[in-house]
């Protein structure tokens, strides 16, 4: 149970770093005038690539037998996933949420509104990410008897 508390921080850290670089380029380009769920999609394809290198030189440890490429395509599809829930997100915030209440958007500026929804989308992609890049990517501990090992139970 501590490794996993401690691969969580680890991943808490590096989630934190690769959204600042997402934030910055999705708010950036949105304040210079491209459409908000394109410029949310720049910055969630940039932050990934980092994250992967930052991941598994921090995070998660490689599976041995697993091809390079095949990771990094797993990798990609899992994160393609990712955008499209990052997307659905931002949009049910915008553009159903707040371009369609007089009430938010007499009160909340636009970029506020798409800040808001970044921020809301991100944490429920950052739990989708951890747990499917968890179960495809990361290598099983293996106790002496080579079988898989298991998690320490919480009573």
């Amino acid at each position: 149970m501590k490794k996993l508390i401690e691969q969580m921080v680890k991943f808490g850290f590096v989630g934190a770093f690769c959204f600042v670089i997402d934030f910055a380029i999705t708010m950036g380009l949105t304040y210079i005038g491209v459409y908000h769920l394109i410029a949310a999609a720049a910055g969630f394809i940039i932050s990934v690539v980092v994250n992967y290198l930052l991941s598994f030189k921090f995070v998660f440890e490689r599976k041995e037998d697993m091809d390079r490429k095949a990771e990094f395509v797993i990798f990609v599809i899992l994160s393609v996933i990712g955008l499209g829930l990052n997307e659905l997100f931002i949009w049910l915030s915008v553009d159903v949420l707040y371009m369609h209440s007089s009430l938010l958007m007499k009160y909340v500026e636009y970029n506020i509104a798409v800040a808001g929804g970044k921020i809301f989308a991100t944490g429920l992609v950052m739990i989708y990410n951890f747990v499917t890049r968890k179960i495809f990517l990361e290598k099983k501990n293996t106790g002496e008897d080579g079988k898989e090992g298991k998690e320490e139970q919480v009573v």
